[in-house]
């Protein structure tokens, strides 16, 4: 079959459920991985025939697709940060919001490495822990961007640290994972400089807001709070990472939209200062940061 009649088969099914950029997206994404041809070299080959195995490789994808299966998974793969990671159903897939609170975080350790820079060599090894890994997106990416940092990285899934750590060699990258329940711990192993999270902040009363393709195929574990503790997560690691941040270290976190001034309020309260809150790029409060003085 000619992919061009493919293509018209592929947008009719898909039309009904998806925006026709998105549909746009995921054919040419399909086209990439299963063909290994760019959209520029199909459009100079308009009557390029798919054998039966790579059509087969397709009408796979599109049944997936019709289920509302993210392409992510059908594909394996996604990038964060400019990185290659591999995905599965043990990961949540990245969202550029988390991309956000990665460059903020490399900024502040820059700007602070160059106000330090008379005092010690710029590239003063740092400690980072991140915890609730998943695919490893946030502690690789800070890893490949600040070298001389020491990453450390925690999650409860085994199946997510697996995936993670496949990602850390892939991208040709030092990361100590550790597998651990952060709800049971009583201490954090070492002191850091820089300690972030991006836990599960979802409460079962926003579920109705969520897209079918996100509640029907990312892992719940990562996502999901009860309703009545919405904030559970960040405050074990708020009261964990008083002990184990330095003079000064950070503490970050990706939140909950809808609890900003809650967020706020529960750093204070367990002894937090300079807190700040960050809007994303669609002008919502979607990561904090807070430090400690002596």
């Amino acid at each position: 079959m000619k992919l061009k009649t493919y293509k018209t088969e592929f947008y009719a099914q898909l039309l009904p459920l998806f925006p026709e950029t998105e549909v746009e997206s995921f054919f040419y994404l399909l086209t990439e991985a299963y063909l290994e041809k760019t959209r520029i070299q199909l459009a100079l080959d308009p009557n390029f025939e798919l054998n039966s195995t790579q059509l087969q490789q397709f009408e796979k994808a599109l049944q997936r697709l019709l289920q509302q299966e993210p392409i992510q998974y059908i594909l394996g793969d996604t990038e964060f940060f400019g990185y290659p990671f591999q995905v599965n159903q043990h990961t949540l897939i990245p969202r550029p919001e988390t991309e956000e609170l990665v460059a903020w975080i490399i900024e502040d350790v820059k700007n602070k490495n160059q106000a330090n820079s008379h005092h010690k060599p710029l590239n003063s090894k740092i400690t980072v822990l991140d915890i609730g890994t998943g695919s490893g997106c946030i502690p690789i990416s800070l890893a490949k961007e600040l070298p001389q940092a020491k990453v450390n990285s925690i999650d409860v899934s085994e199946e997510a640290l697996q995936v993670a750590r496949k990602n850390s060699t892939l991208n040709n990258i030092e990361v100590n994972f550790i597998q651990q329940d952060i709800l049971q711990a009583e201490n954090l192993p070492e002191k850091y400089d820089v300690i972030v999270s991006n836990p599960p902040y979802v409460r079962e009363l926003e579920k109705e807001q969520m897209h079918q393709n996100v509640l029907d195929f990312e892992p719940k574990l990562a996502l999901f709070v009860e309703n009545d503790d919405p904030l559970i997560f960040y405050r074990k690691i708020a009261q964990l990472a008083k002990n184990a941040l330095i003079e000064n270290g950070k503490l970050y976190f990706e939140i909950n939209e809808y609890l900003p001034e809650e967020m706020v309020s529960l750093l204070e309260e367990i002894g937090y200062q300079d807190i700040e809150l960050k809007k994303d790029i669609f002008g919502k409060f979607r990561m904090c940061k807070a430090s400690l003085r002596a």
